[in-house]
């Protein structure tokens, strides 16, 4: 039995002190957006193209009226850039976007978020920026986790490790190939870390390492992580990654991608988890 006060499970409420953060959010992540240079899209909750962005386990899927299969929107990303550039792009030269939407997985799932894209960009350092400041807004300061999805990858290809070993952190094993270049690299925290591991370091890896050291050099975010062998099991994030965690909490992450024959750079911020941090900070 369903009683009437009920709602679904995974389905969110807003009211009284989370509704009134949840506004003031977003509104001062759009403040920062528009003074970035970024313009604000909001895409349909309809998509025929999902499978392409998301595990299709996770799309809630139904029918359309020509009995065409689509799916709720369950990542914004891709659909936000193929929207920009194929359906827009004659009527407008804009490359900066942010949106501010919900997305939903499978089964009932509702999960809020406040992204950007920058089409065509190649700064990491732009989004991160961004991010920080509206973090900085509120007084929080999470860890920032830089990495490079490449590095895990070619790593893999080299010792035939599983990709899932990296997904999962699962140290023990990495440190158990016994080359001394991978230790370094699962226990790297600081920038100046990276030079030490470059030195010996197989020539594929190096060349990541200098571009994750570029980044980092150009980031001045105190409380950042150096973070080489993390790998994001996102679909279009391929190199450059970044993330912000307060206490095992993922509050955002974003990173570099190749989506309609050009390199972008964007982030998504996860509202609910912003929220909680944002009252535990005041609490403490």
């Amino acid at each position: 039995m369903i009683y009437e006060h009920e709602i679904p499970q995974g389905s969110k409420l807003y009211f009284a002190k989370n509704a009134k953060i949840k506004r003031e959010i977003e509104a001062v992540a759009s403040d920062i957006l528009y003074k970035e240079g970024f313009e604000e899209i909001i895409t349909p909750f309809f998509s025929y193209h999902q499978h392409q962005s998301v595990d299709e386990k996770m799309l809630i899927r139904f029918s359309d009226v020509s009995n065409h299969i689509i799916s709720l929107r369950a990542d914004s990303t891709l659909d936000a850039v193929r929207i920009i550039t194929r359906r827009l792009g004659r009527t407008t030269k804009q490359k900066k976007w942010f949106y501010i939407q919900p997305v939903f997985h499978y089964p009932s799932t509702e999960i809020n978020q406040i992204g950007a894209e920058y089409i065509g960009g190649s700064d990491l350092k732009l989004c991160v920026n961004a991010v920080s400041n509206i973090f900085r807004h509120f007084d929080i300061s999470p860890l920032l986790y830089i990495s490079n999805v490449k590095i895990p990858k070619i790593v893999s290809e080299m010792l035939n490790i599983p990709l899932d070993i990296f997904a999962n952190s699962q140290i023990e094993d990495i440190l158990n190939t016994n080359e001394t270049w991978l230790a370094k690299l699962a226990t790297m925290q600081k920038v100046e870390e990276i030079d030490d591991a470059f030195d010996i370091s197989p020539k594929p890896i190096r060349e990541e390492l200098v571009k994750l050291k570029l980044l980092a050099d150009k980031i001045s975010y105190d409380n950042t992580v150096i973070a080489p062998l993390f790998y994001s099991k996102m679909r279009y994030y391929d190199a450059l990654f970044f993330s912000f965690i307060c206490k095992n909490e993922i509050l955002g992450s974003g990173g570099a991608y190749h989506f309609e024959g050009q390199e972008s750079v964007g982030f998504g911020l996860y509202t609910d988890a912003i929220i909680e941090t944002i009252i535990k900070t005041k609490e403490e």
